[in-house]
């Protein structure tokens, strides 16, 4: 029977009437695939939630096979022939097959079972020529295709559910008995939208997933037919997505509420998602927003704002504002909800983190209690403290670092390298352990502990560090046998003091580490006083008391401590203030689970290789017990940031302001380029031969030993070449300050003689064969060539950093007048640009001018400090990739397969 007025549906065969056939308890079902890896999950569950509906599956291989259910066990067959031949009786088949798979599987069903009735295909992306056999074989056996990519049928009047997972794995909460349809082109929508239509009250006759496939079988003409003859259904929600005029003709009699989504798929020509959703002429989601308004009489969107409807139905884009809207549409036509509203769509946190932002309320809901058994399961992650990385395999991979491949620029978590040059050397060293920069009081803690260690007077690291380069080696070379020295036990109290700060003071309810109000008495009384505490009466650890104290710097973890010491048993340490110190930097970070225990516990020991990088730059001859390079110890500690240390210890002099600011740049440039660098990865190897899956057994130090024995001198820029190149331009012009722009010198008449000069050494070593001629260091790069006029974005950022500064580089505009003298003789058929290189070349040559003009340095002093420099900067970025690569990473995972291998004769 129909209601008057609606006809049968007029153009095809369709076998369902109404929606209350669409899945009804008489349904029998028989699932092709049903131990395929989402069926598995999705079977069982619609099984018992149907009261036992399912009454056999095939899967190739499996025959005498069970899927065991709490509501019975479902036999599986190889085929569909064999379970009719088993006496199983069936009318709906459910497709689980690959697409390739979907027709043959839907011919044998329908060859096999004349009974057939209804095909579910939850398979996406089925060949387009396969769907239109499918559909001719149904409509000439009367049989409803539903699909492809569909989701499944659902009555929740019925408690029936065929195919799919609507409703998810406790379908009986959101499939809420009541008078709306839902047909929805989104699978997971369907369930979101029967919640959603929940909390305001509203309950579901039909949820139907269509899917979204390029040929969708039962499609919105003959939902919305059997829609109207379904007594049940008062009114329906649709969620249309781009692609097909599956809706362009639609006519409804009842009241609809259209969710119209996808408007950015507009800018698409492929598909994206759901294959059908595809944008073309005139079935975007704009337009059929247009085909929705007109059909309903509306000129708008439907917004809790705007509320515009009308009795035949209203047009949203939001399906939060789903509920609000078919309240407000069944309200002009006098009818009210089905049930009182089941909660709400406010946002209810379970947890949260804010990662210390101050956020507005608005943007910082409360949190609520999680129901069971979430609830158990959030308390134990309120047991752990910092985060636990998944273990992957990072060759050639890294959370640290990254290169943005078209502008060359690497970001070192998530800072670019342009940024980190405007932080100084000290905060740069922070930031590659904690991710983030540490505020004023930080920084001087910072500085505090780094230069705490920097002199090595007296070590045998600085020995061999001395003989090293007694013997000739590079300066990496030498650096490496002191950071040889740095080995576990010689950190080993630093890192127990540090793991056993983060115990006491985990559940403290500290959240920041500088509010020295903060109470601290059940920690001191529950302290083991042994841990923290030594018998060492040295006067180190005053110094650096002191230090802090001049510095005005603030720590709860320095006050606990000195608390610690007042109330007797031993003395205080440098490792252990220097551990206290870590602990702080790294605190908040730590309690909003952005660092692991492991970073916080190998602090103290990357502290310790910074110090002793720095340090044993500077030969044993300029080290005294009390003093380095001539600064009293207790001053550097006081008074000195890190920064300028390193440019003492490789220049031997305190740096003004300007050439501190040049410093910092030039470290901050050079801090990385990235996982592929062969320092990085001599880095990471050497991590991943520890076996980071073991933590304890990683060694920091010979992290560094990694990237110090994987650098050479054709880093940093060309290393001396480009600063070599330089000197053969200026040794002789009579330069004696390159700040000063006023020197009096020709620029571009230098450039231009060189150019020429370089055009006939090029056009001789052609002549001879000679392809491997000598280039001009810094100039082009492969990145950055092709357009008539080339730059390098990491130069040009420099550049402006210091024009914006008034800071005037000679050898910096030299080379813009030289890429220029290039293009004008002929050179190139382009201007080059002048690349970040260079940049690196021309601070580091104008701080050492004025020493090398005086006949302080030669040229091979000239290339250690270029070689060294570029060490300092690059470990910053080593120290992430090893702390990165510690958490991360899995044993030997930087190995290249010996398939990838090669013998070269």
């Amino acid at each position: 029977m129909h209601p008057q007025g609606v006809a049968a549906f007029p153009h095809y065969y369709v076998g369902i009437n109404s929606l209350t056939e669409l899945a009804t308890k008489d349904d029998r079902v028989c699932v092709l695939n049903i131990t395929g890896g989402e069926s598995r999950t999705v079977t069982p569950v619609s099984h018992v939630y149907s009261g036992g509906n399912i009454v056999c599956g095939t899967a190739p291989g499996r025959s005498g096979s069970k899927m065991k259910t709490s509501a019975g066990n479902i036999p599986v067959y190889d085929n569909v022939a064999e379970a009719v031949d088993d006496g199983q009786e069936f009318n709906v088949v459910v497709v689980y097959l690959p697409p390739s798979g979907v027709r043959d599987g839907v011919l044998e069903a329908v060859r096999v079972n004349p009974n057939l009735t209804k095909i579910v295909i939850l398979t996406e992306k089925v060949p387009v020529r396969d769907a239109r056999i499918i559909r001719a074989i149904g409509q000439m056996h009367g049989i409803d295709i539903f699909g492809g990519n569909c989701l499944g049928l659902a009555d929740a009047h019925n408690h029936v559910r065929i195919g799919g997972a609507l409703g998810g794995s406790a379908p009986e909460e959101s499939l809420l008995p009541g008078s709306v349809a839902i047909y929805s082109n989104s699978g997971n929508f369907t369930t979101t939208i029967a919640v959603y239509l929940a909390t305001g009250g509203w309950g579901t006759t039909v949820s139907f997933s269509s899917g979204k496939d390029v040929y969708i079988h039962y499609a919105a003409q003959e939902w919305t037919h059997a829609f109207h003859n379904d007594d049940r259904s008062k009114s329906a929600v649709m969620y249309i997505e781009p692609g097909g005029y599956y809706e362009h003709d639609l006519e409804f009699d009842k009241p609809v509420v259209a969710c119209i989504v996808g408007r950015w798929k507009a800018k698409l020509t492929k598909a994206c998602g759901h294959a059908g959703a595809i944008a073309g002429t005139g079935d975007n989601a704009n337009a059929k927003e247009e085909w929705f308004m007109e059909k309903f009489g509306v000129d708008a969107i439907f917004t809790p704002e705007n509320p515009v409807c009308s009795e035949k139905g209203a047009v949203v884009v939001n399906i939060s504002h789903i509920p609000e809207a078919m309240t407000a549409v069944m309200a002009k036509r006098g009818a009210k909800p089905d049930f009182d509203s089941v909660g709400d769509l406010s946002l209810k946190c379970w947890f949260s983190n804010a990662q210390g932002i101050d956020l507005p309320d608005h943007l910082n809901p409360p949190v609520v209690e999680a129901m069971s058994p979430y609830d158990v399961q959030i308390d134990g992650l309120g047991e752990q403290v910092g985060t636990v990385m998944p273990r992957q395999t990072m060759k050639d991979a890294s959370g640290a670092s990254m290169m943005d491949p078209k502008t060359q620029v690497t970001k070192i978590h998530g800072t670019s390298v342009l940024d980190a040059s405007t932080h100084s050397f000290e905060e740069n060293l922070v930031q590659s352990l904690i991710r983030e920069y540490p505020d004023e009081n930080g920084a001087a803690l910072a500085n505090v502990a780094l230069n705490t260690f920097v002199n090595q007077s007296g070590k045998v690291g600085l020995a061999a560090a001395d003989a090293s380069r007694k013997a000739g080696n590079s300066p990496n070379t030498a650096l490496s046998a002191a950071v040889a020295m740095v080995g576990p036990k010689l950190v080993e109290q630093a890192r127990t003091v540090t793991s056993a700060l983060v115990e006491l003071f985990k559940k403290s309810g500290l959240e920041d580490p500088s509010d020295v109000g903060f109470d601290f008495s059940a920690q001191l009384e529950a302290a083991d006083a042994s841990v923290f505490l030594t018998d060492y009466s040295g006067r180190c650890n005053v110094a650096m008391l002191e230090a802090i104290e001049n510095r005005n710097a603030k720590s709860v973890f320095i006050d606990f401590l000195k608390a610690l010491e007042q109330k007797g048993g031993g003395k205080l340490s440098c490792s252990v203030l220097v551990a206290a110190i870590t602990t702080h930097l790294a605190w908040r970070a730590l309690m909003r689970k952005r660092l692991s225990i492991t970073t916080v516990s190998n602090m103290p020991w990357h502290f310790r290789v910074f110090s002793t990088l720095i340090g044993s730059a500077a030969s044993a001859e300029n080290q005294e017990r009390h003093s380095f390079c001539g600064v009293a110890n207790k001053e550097l500690m006081s008074s000195w940031s890190f920064t300028e240390t390193a440019h003492l210890a490789l220049l031997g002099n305190r740096p003004n302001e300007e050439a501190l600011y040049a410093f910092s740049v030039l470290l901050g440039l050079i801090i990385t380029n990235g996982p592929g660098t062969i320092s990085a990865q001599g880095a990471k190897g050497a991590v991943s031969a520890d076996g980071p899956e073991v933590p304890e057994r990683i060694q920091v130090n010979k992290g560094y030993i990694g990237f110090l024995t994987h650098t050479g001198y054709a880093h940093g820029g060309n290393g001396f070449e480009a600063i070599a190149f330089l000197l053969d331009r200026f040794r002789d012009s009579g330069l004696s300050s390159p700040g000063d722009s006023d020197h009096g010198m020709d620029l571009a008449a230098m450039a231009t003689d060189y150019a020429k000069e370089y055009k006939a050494y090029k056009t001789k070593a052609k002549a001879v064969g000679n392809l491997s001629y000598a280039k001009i260091p810094c100039v082009n790069h492969p990145v950055f060539k092709g357009e008539d006029v080339n730059y390098d974005p990491r130069e040009v950022f420099v550049n402006d950093l210091f024009k914006e500064r008034g800071s005037y580089n000679v050898f910096h505009e030299f080379y813009h007048e030289l890429v220029n003298a290039l293009f004008k003789t002929g050179v190139s058929r382009n201007v080059y640009c002048v690349n970040v290189d260079a940049v690196i070349a021309v601070i580091l040559l104008k701080m050492l001018w004025q020493p090398y003009a005086n006949g302080e340095i030669s040229d091979s002093t000239m290339e250690s400090a270029a070689f060294t420099t570029f060490l300092f900067g690059r470990m910053i970025g080593s120290a992430a990739e090893i702390d990165d690569h510690t958490n991360r990473g899995r044993n030997m995972d930087t190995r290249t397969p010996a398939s990838r291998c090669s013998y070269v004769s």
